[in-house]
């Protein structure tokens, strides 16, 4: 993977919409092949359709005009744990849909021992959703992120799925190693939390950021 800065930065100095746990649906459990899936149902996202989703999720680079400064868009999404972002693959054409790779480097609640250092090849982004496979250290596959969005009026009913494992025996022999030292229950709630946190703060920027981008012809 290229070089770029993994160190837990300070939190952003802004105001945000930081929901709680309390304010979605959410759980653990195993799958019939064994893997662990980690899903939410969240609140509406009030004021945020699909199609702004898809237009996030293909222009995660770059800053943003935010309560009168600006700010790395990627920090304004989650002003607490998100470190860097970067396309380490696009499409031929220079856009970002399947086929392309996101560059992630974020902490869960701000913890060193929930460090997310990943590249994750994008295998879906449209209206109905988002699919993405993160590589642990850009190398080791055990991970499918699964968002699914359904416009309700001008909101979004919008589902996240982490699915933790592969689809093949030699999974239930590592479930065990991995469970203990690299994604525990508690870290699956980090995970749980920290989303309904990112998703939550779309009302808070993304509506008003959209409509300034696309108006410049992005």
């Amino acid at each position: 993977m290229k070089k770029v800065n993994t160190h837990l930065r300070e939190v952003l100095p802004i105001r945000w919409n930081k929901k709680t746990l309390s304010s979605a649906k959410w759980g653990e459990k195993f799958l019939p092949d064994g893997r662990i899936q980690y899903w939410i149902e969240h609140d509406l996202i009030r004021g945020v359709t699909p199609k702004m989703l898809v237009w996030w999720f293909s222009h995660l680079e770059g800053d943003m005009e935010f309560q009168g400064k600006l700010f790395n868009r990627y920090l304004v999404w989650h002003p607490e744990d998100h470190v860097h972002n970067s396309y380490a693959k696009r499409l031929p054409d220079g856009t970002v849909g399947p086929g392309a790779t996101i560059r992630l480097v974020e902490y869960l609640n701000r913890n060193p021992k929930y460090k997310i250092n990943v590249e994750t090849d994008i295998e879906k982004l449209d209206e109905e959703g988002f699919i993405h496979n993160p590589r642990l250290e850009g190398i080791l596959p055990m991970a499918r992120m699964e968002y699914k969005f359904k416009q309700v009026g001008g909101d979004t009913f919008y589902e996240n799925s982490l699915i933790i494992g592969w689809r093949n025996w030699s999974w239930k022999i590592f479930r065990p190693f991995i469970r203990f030292f690299l994604f525990p229950t508690a870290r699956g709630i980090a995970w749980i939390q920290h989303n309904i946190e990112e998703v939550g703060q779309f009302e808070a920027f993304l509506p008003e950021l959209y409509a300034k981008e696309t108006k410049r012809g992005n």
